[in-house]
């Protein structure tokens, strides 16, 4: 066989692509959902390690510390296998659910902490004196600055967490990745790799080049200012 008929076979792709377009949802789905779990839960933890008490804050710091520094794979082998032996089983969707957005949240809880810390003091003060209270002045003046500020990097959080949804195949959940395979073995034939590949490219690298587009306006900006 050529090299055109092993890697970019076209009857393979058209007899394989049902199966693959099936993992491209549950892929889509699951990252999708990691994104916003893990940036709603990422502006709760960046907000208690700036305001709360000092038994929280601690907290918050060890739960960032933690996760930054857990490789995903560890912790969804960890959530998947080693839970069931405390009575805790979990589908594997809700296992890499689970993992992925806890590490991206302790990501986007440090993010968003740097975004609130560059607001300047003033803003809050500004908001004191017509009357917010902290809550309002959070989310009215505070966190919509905060989170323009960090947009390209919880941006490139983003598609971090879009990479990581590639693991969940290790948990038998039927995702991009681990169709694609199962399809590479029924058609003796890597071409539903290939067109793996080629999706996750079409998915992120548009994110990629976004990225680089919002940190140069972002520099603009500061300059202007």
């Amino acid at each position: 066989m050529s090299v055109f008929d092993t890697f970019l076979n076209p009857r393979v792709f058209v007899e394989t692509l049902p199966l693959i377009l099936s993992g491209l949802a549950t892929t889509l789905t699951l990252g999708f959902t990691c994104i916003v779990i893990g940036f709603l839960a990422g502006i709760a933890v960046a907000i208690c390690r700036l305001y709360a008490s000092s038994p929280v804050r601690w907290a918050t710091i060890a739960f960032i510390d933690v996760f930054r520094s857990l490789p995903v794979l560890v912790l969804l082998f960890v959530i998947y296998y080693a839970l069931p032996f405390a009575g805790i089983r979990l589908s594997s969707f809700m296992a890499a659910a689970s993992a992925i957005s806890l590490v991206s949240a302790a990501y986007s809880a440090e993010i968003i902490r740097a975004g609130i810390e560059a607001v300047p003091r003033g803003q809050f003060e500004a908001a004191r004196a017509l009357g917010l209270h902290f809550v309002l002045t959070l989310r009215k003046v505070v966190l919509p600055q905060a989170i323009r500020t960090v947009l390209p990097p919880l941006t490139s959080n983003a598609i971090n967490v879009m990479k990581d949804t590639a693991l969940a195949s290790v948990v038998a959940m039927p995702d991009l990745l681990k169709q694609a395979n199962q399809a590479q073995a029924l058609a003796a034939n890597p071409t539903p790799l290939i067109a793996a590949a080629a999706i996750y490219l079409l998915i992120l690298l548009p994110l990629v080049r976004l990225v680089g587009v919002l940190e140069h306006k972002l520099s603009r900006t500061r300059h202007a200012a």
